[in-house]
Parts: C-alpha cells; sequence; structure tokens
C-alpha cells in the first residue's frame, strides 16, 4: 500500500509505520503525495542536498486565485534555487549568525521567565493550564517580532495567520482551507506592507529596518515584494516549528520522567537536539528533480519531486542506536531536523537559542510540570503539532 500521510495512525503516530517501510525499501512512492518518499537518513540527506533536486516553486494543487499565496512564495528564498536563492539569503544571513544570536540570549531567557511566571499563576490555585498558548507558543513569536520591529500590541496576529497559511502545506486541502489561507496571506501581506512603509519613513535598530537598508554586492536591494515575503517567511519560520519542537518536547519529557530526571542545566544543550530528533517539528519537505537522479534504488526524472521524510531519518536505526527511545544524553546526534544543503535552516542557531532557553526555564522555574490528561494533536502531517498540552504545576 502507498505510503499515505492522511492515514489518522500516521497523524496520530508516523514512527511505526516509517520503521516498517524502512525495512522494505529506502524510497518508495507515495500516490497520496504524487511523489517518492524517503525513509532512511542517507537517503534523506542526498534528497536535500543533490544539486539536481531544486526546491521549486511547483504546487501538488492549483493556486489559480491565490495572489498573495502565491506572492509569497514566489518571492521567498526558500522556493527559489541559485543565484536568487543565493543572493536573498545573503542579504538576510548577517542578522542570524551565531554571534548576532547570542547577543539576544539574555532578552529570550527573560521573556521565557516571564511566560512560566504566568503558567505558575494560572496554576497556582491546582488548576489545569495549557501550556501551548500560555507558554509554547509566544515565546517565539516574541523573540520573531521582535527582532523585525513588529509592535508588541500586533503580535497576536501573526500566529493565526501563520497557523491558517501552513495548513496549505499540507496534503489534499480543501477548498476552505485554500481559502482561508489566501484570506490570511493577503492580510499578512497587506500588514508587511504597511510595516515596511513604517520603518522606511522611521528605520529603527530591527532586522526590518537593516533589511530595507541592505544592498548587495552588486548595489541591488530587495524589491518591495521581496521585503514581505522575506519578513513574512521569517516571521513564520522563526515561530512556527520552535512552538512545536516546545510542545513535542515537552510532551516527550513529561512522558518519559527517568529522561526528564536526569536532565541537568549543562545537559540542556544536548537535549534539544534530541527533542529535535525525536519527535521533529517538520516531517516533509519536497525537492523537484531538474535533471535525472538516482537515491536509494529509484530514479527520479525531471519534473517529478521526492520528499525527504525528516521524521523517519530521524529515527533510522543505521544512524541512531536504539532510535524509538528518547536519550537526552545522546551525542553526537546527526538529525535532519533543520535540514541540509543550501536550503539549510537560515533560523538554527536562532531557533536553538530559543529552545535552550524555553526548556532551561522549563526546569528551573516550573520544576513540579505534570501531564494532566491526553494533549489534542493537529490533524496535520508535514507540520508536527501539539493543539493543547494540558498540565499542573506543583
Amino acid at each position: 500500500m502507498d505510503f499515505d500521510p492522511l492515514l489518522p495512525e500516521i497523524v496520530a503516530d508516523p514512527y511505526p509505520d516509517f520503521a516498517a517501510r524502512r525495512r522494505d525499501a529506502p524510497v518508495q512512492w507515495s500516490g497520496p503525495l504524487g511523489t517518492y518518499v524517503t525513509f532512511g537518513h542517507a537517503e534523506a540527506d542526498a534528497a536535500l542536498r543533490h544539486r539536481g533536486l531544486g526546491r521549486l516553486w511547483r504546487p501538488r494543487w492549483p493556486v489559480d486565485g491565490l495572489p498573495a499565496y502565491t506572492l509569497l512564495h514566489v518571492h521567498s528564498m526558500l522556493e527559489n534555487e541559485p543565484p536568487t536563492h543565493t543572493r536573498l539569503r545573503r542579504l538576510v544571513a548577517a542578522a542570524f549568525g551565531r554571534r548576532q544570536v547570542e547577543l539576544l540570549r539574555d532578552r529570550i531567557g527573560a521573556v521565557a521567565r516571564g511566560l512560566a511566571r504566568d503558567v505558575r499563576d494560572a496554576g497556582a490555585d491546582g488548576s489545569t493550564v495549557d501550556l501551548m498558548p500560555l507558554y509554547a507558543e509566544p515565546l517565539p513569536v516574541a523573540v520573531i517580532a521582535g527582532l523585525l520591529g513588529v509592535p508588541d500590541a500586533d503580535r497576536g496576529l501573526l500566529r493565526p495567520w501563520s497557523a491558517a497559511i501552513v495548513r496549505l502545506y499540507e496534503p489534499a486541502p480543501t477548498a476552505a482551507v485554500r481559502q482561508a489561507a489566501e484570506t490570511a496571506a493577503a492580510e499578512y501581506v497587506a500588514y508587511v506592507r504597511d510595516l515596511v512603509a513604517h520603518h522606511r519613513a522611521h528605520p529603527g535598530a530591527d532586522l526590518l529596518s537593516s533589511l530595507i537598508a541592505e544592498r548587495d554586492a552588486d548595489g541591488t536591494r530587495l524589491s518591495e515584494d521581496e521585503l514581505v515575503a522575506t519578513a513574512v517567511l521569517l516571521q513564520m519560520a522563526g515561530h512556527e516549528a520552535s512552538v512545536n519542537v516546545v510542545g513535542n518536547g515537552t510532551l516527550a519529557l513529561l512522558r518519559h520522567p527517568a529522561q526528564l530526571a536526569a536532565l541537568t542545566p549543562e545537559l540542556v544543550p544536548t537535549a534539544v537536539e534530541e527533542l529535535i530528533r525525536y519527535d521533529s517539528p517538520l516531517q516533509l519537505f519536497e525537492r523537484t528533480a531538474t535533471v535525472p537522479v538516482r537515491i536509494g534504488g529509484v530514479t527520479v526524472e525531471p519534473g517529478q519531486k521526492i520528499a525527504a521524510l525528516l521524521g523517519a531519518a530521524n529515527r533510522d536505526p543505521a544512524v541512531f542506536a536504539d532510535p524509538d527511545r528518547l536519550d537526552v544524553t545522546r551525542s553526537p546526534n546527526p538529525h535532519l531536523g533543520f535540514g541540509a544543503g543550501i536550503h539549510f535552516c537560515l533560523g538554527a542557531p536562532l531557533a536553538r537559542v530559543e529552545l535552550q532557553a524555553s526548556l532551561a526555564t522549563l526546569l528551573t522555574d516550573l520544576p513540579g510540570l505534570a501531564l494532566a490528561g491526553e494533549p489534542e494533536r493537529r490533524p496535520s502531517f508535514v507540520h508536527r503539532a501539539l493543539a493543547t498540552l494540558p498540565v499542573t504545576v506543583r
């Protein structure tokens, strides 16, 4: 049977199916997706790195009538190959270097401690608290919004827009999902155009002001549409995956109390890498062949797609000993949670600092955290995410 990510059991827990299929063949065809999919680490890594496989804007379904959604992707560095990708990435990359990100560590830690205080206050009487809206979601939104100069009063707009747009990345979206994504994209585009105009007139020490002023080696700047698409990409990528790692990772630790008990402040960076590996926030990343490419015993012909299943790669026993076991001491940990090749996640240094601050704060400020019921998972495969995470604070 073809791999079908729409099946409820796959959405709930894809890892047993990944393991069974990997034993059959490392690359297989998925009819529901209309693409080859990889189940092994080596094959996923090859798909992400091979220069005959491009990140090209070729949706699996019609985008007629979705002009704002299309604008965000046509002008995105994530949906382009060199030389466009190279130019866009170079103009943004300086702000996400390790040195620059380290300067934000104290600020991020302060935000995390403030959110933990809110969680403690909400659960002080012993009542159940949903950790997702109170802790997992606000932290990365606050960080990336602050970087881009989004006013505090507007930050609540970003998450709903992003959530509506990423639902369109899932297989077989309905007409209602497509329309909701376009509505969110149109509102997002209009908002960022106004934000760009404000920062042109009143430049500050924020990333958006820097992007407006930045020039490439030949003196060219980002176009208006490129500025909008880049700002939206950074906002969405800057919080969507981080939210899901905090949610998935906290749940994994609460379900493995021995691992939680073994976690020390010194182990936090190592544990963050393991949480990304163990329950990957992004499960699928596609490439399109521009020449015949042979991977895992199959040939991907020009125009055909192949999808690296990152969650499957991160549970491959050929690379990870006892891959289904959560191990906060696991090192080395060559997971593919941030991708690989020229599209390796630009914001990985920032995401790591956010996640380290988030996990460290959970340890120090919420040491008595406990599950208070069964979490609700979002009905999505590409983005593996929790809708709720009910906890008590002791």
